[in-house]
């Protein structure tokens, strides 16, 4: 059974993991450490049996939220572990009286932005040569007022 729960330290290395498998310009170790000591942070972690399939990362400003990064490894793809890490997400977003969640996604990633949309994100434009590596526009998806 698949479980999603608040990150810790221990989760950052196979967390890692994840990312350098799913981003041309992954996140280092201490990005996450740093991140999670924020404080106004949220990271969820999906995890079976102890193993950490995914996770999904949330800054929080005044009542909104901006997604950093959503990743599952390859192999538990199409299970559904994103949707369960957005659904988490946004239950912990509106515990924190958070009203608009903001992301922004590559035009080219078809199953993230039709996982966005069934999760009632929607497209409000385009940020122009975004990403890198390769170069890509990305679109800017708001959940929420």
């Amino acid at each position: 059974m698949i479980t999603v729960r608040n990150m810790q330290i221990k989760d950052v290395q196979p967390v890692s993991r994840i990312e350098q498998e799913v981003f041309s310009k992954p996140w280092s170790y201490q990005g996450f450490v740093d991140a999670l000591n924020l404080g106004n942070t949220i990271f969820l972690v999906a995890e079976e049996e102890g193993k950490i399939l995914g996770y999904i990362g949330m800054y929080l400003s005044l009542d909104e939220g901006e997604i950093t990064n959503v990743a599952v490894t390859a192999r538990e793809r199409q299970r559904g572990v994103g949707g369960l890490l957005l659904a988490e997400m946004k239950k912990e977003a509106e515990r924190r009286s958070i009203a608009r969640i903001v992301l922004e996604v590559r035009v080219s990633n078809d199953s993230a932005i039709r996982l966005y949309e069934r999760n009632g994100f929607q497209n409000c434009g385009v940020r122009r040569g975004f990403y890198d590596l390769p170069k890509e526009d990305a679109y800017i998806m708001i959940y929420g007022q």
